[in-house]
């Protein structure tokens, strides 16, 4: 319900704040492009705007659909539609080059004007978020190939490919689905595209969505450059929002210094130093993230606390050793239900199939797999929410004792309560049981461990609650990296 700036208030929301109608000190970028979005050239220079109006998302789709409002209506022909123009430029550009296209689903809280929760639903994503998007990465791209030309130093935004280890277990995971992930050396974001054309409109499309998105990299920063993975592109830069993200005011900074373009210019001992300072502000941004979320989650349980004993459908969004992380369908409020609440069972962790296997029954619950839960705590202070399988609860279960098995069990077995029932279902077509001993997409192996502290098989291995709260926080951080891992801003 706020926004905490980075730069002083008289800054952020003063001298360097896009009011209508005023003039404001700028870096500009000019861009010539031909008819199929193809950039011709650039230049850099410092002037003054006046920016026309203020204007949300929803406004601008509207006007672009047919219902322009007063703010809106004078601009149609003179603004928007020009931008509108290029922006289907810069989509077969970028359709050219292959960029990652994963669908990821956000959250939006809205709020009343007491700062009370009134709703929680799915943020809705208008092709005037692209528009912008689509924008910011053109300049981007201009300002780290002008830095490059000029001979200063950039702080590249980069991206790597996916390492072998997590392509590994994508391409066993996918294959267990039905899907082929191309066996070359060496891939690119379009064979990734491939996999998520075939699953649209499926059954599973949210489920290979994200197993392909947690196999990707984490960008970050850095004055190595090494390309953006995701955008397919070979020198990318942040440019576009210096008065909130550090490494943009540097890249202005480096611009200013090497086009000679007056004060305020990067001074070359700072340039010597951004190693450091890459290193320094990733760790800021990740620290960020997860400061937003734990914010989104206290803001969740707050608004489930008066639900406790209902129960609602959901999804399991995440499978880790502790227990499975379920989405709720009506909100998208994410809770845990611990291993040790399981159908009665003893529960082995397979990493490469995301999922939690009965070693008596085969009983399996797997990501993706749909189920009810009923709220047993929302507890707001910390932004948890504990679930239950609901007793009637319509679990997809697998029968793994009717398909062949290979490697070696998991030590991470866990019995689950006797007081919960299972409900037995069928196998879902097309999926099928892989080794247990590759570790998953950003997880960890599931073969049995000689050390000392291995856990016997089918034995109980007790998690306190303070244990657990840290390896939710763990698991927060690895599904917040990877879904940033993707993003081009």
């Amino acid at each position: 319900d706020r926004v905490v700036p980075m730069l002083p208030f008289e800054l952020s929301n003063g001298w360097c704040s896009l009011v209508p109608h005023e003039d404001r000190g700028c870096m500009a970028v000019e861009m010539w492009l031909d008819k199929n979005g193809h950039k011709l050239r650039h230049k850099f220079c410092r002037g003054m705007m006046r920016s026309a109006a203020r204007l949300t998302y929803d406004q601008v789709q509207r006007a672009v659909d047919g219902q322009p409002d007063d703010t809106t209506g004078p601009l149609v022909d003179t603004v928007i539609k020009p931008l509108y123009g290029t922006f289907d430029a810069f989509l077969q550009a970028r359709k050219r080059r292959g960029v990652l296209e994963l669908d990821v689903p956000e959250r939006k809280i809205e709020l009343n004007e007491q700062g009370q929760i009134v709703a929680i639903a799915p943020r809705a994503r208008f092709d005037s978020h692209k528009l912008i998007e689509e924008f910011m990465i053109a300049a981007n791209v201009c300002a780290a190939e002008e830095l490059e030309r000029l001979k200063q130093p950039c702080m590249y935004r980069i991206h790597d490919a996916p390492s072998e280890e997590k392509l590994e277990a994508l391409r066993e995971f996918l294959e267990g689905a039905g899907y082929t992930l191309n066996k070359a050396a060496v891939l690119r974001p379009r064979d990734f595209n491939q996999i998520l054309e075939k699953a649209k409109d499926t059954p599973e499309a949210e489920l290979i969505n994200t197993v392909v998105l947690r196999s990707q990299s984490q960008a970050m920063y850095s004055p190595d450059n090494i390309g953006h993975f995701g955008l397919a592109l070979n020198k990318y830069g942040h440019f576009t929002s210096p008065i909130r993200r550090y490494a943009d005011l540097l890249v202005h900074r480096a611009l200013i210094a090497g086009l000679k373009l007056g004060e305020g210019g990067l001074p070359s001992e700072e340039g010597e130093r951004f190693e450091q300072i890459g290193a320094d502000i990733s760790g800021t941004e990740r620290r960020a993230a997860m400061a937003e979320r734990d914010a989104v989650d206290r803001y969740v349980a707050a608004y489930m606390s008066d639900k406790v004993g209902a129960e609602f459908p959901g999804k399991i969004s995440s499978v880790t050793h502790f227990g499975l992380f379920i989405s709720l369908q009506e909100t998208g409020a994410d809770g845990l239900v611990p291993i040790s609440t399981l159908p009665d069972d003893y529960y082995v962790h397979d990493p490469a199939n995301h999922a939690l296997v009965g070693q008596n029954r085969g009983k399996t619950f797997r990501l993706g797999d749909q189920v009810v839960v009923r709220i047993a705590d929302a507890d707001a202070a910390t932004g948890s929410l504990a679930l239950r399988l609901a007793e009637h609860a319509d679990i997809t279960a697998r029968d793994l004792e009717e398909r062949p098995r290979s490697g070696r069990r998991g030590q991470q077995n866990r019995r689950g309560s006797p007081g919960d029932r299972s409900h037995r279902h069928g196998s879902k077509p097309g999926f099928r049981s892989g080794p247990r001993d590759a570790a998953g997409p950003g997880g960890a192996s599931a073969t049995k461990s000689k050390g000392k502290g291995a856990a016997k098989p089918g034995g109980k291995k007790k998690t306190t609650p303070k244990k657990q709260r840290k390896m939710v926080a763990s698991d927060r951080v690895a599904r917040s990296n990877a879904k940033r891992g993707d993003k081009p801003q």
